[in-house]
């Protein structure tokens, strides 16, 4: 079955003109991520990668390859 994707503007994004935010939706098993300004282009994951890359931003972790 094909879900539609309610996508939420997140809190933390501008409230001015423009379309310069992140939306999150979600799907069984799956999060969308993408910016608004470029729709059709999204990035795929599950809550617990998500959670770590948060963490690791939050503390302020070097980025590394996977």
């Amino acid at each position: 079955m094909d879900h539609a994707l309610r996508w939420q503007k997140s809190t933390f994004s501008g409230g001015g003109d423009g379309n310069t935010c992140v939306e999150i939706a979600k799907s069984p098993g799956t999060l969308h991520l993408r910016e608004s300004e470029t729709p059709g282009t999204e990035l795929i994951t599950s809550t617990r990668p998500l959670a770590h890359l948060i963490r690791g931003v939050k503390a302020g972790a070097a980025p590394t390859a996977a």
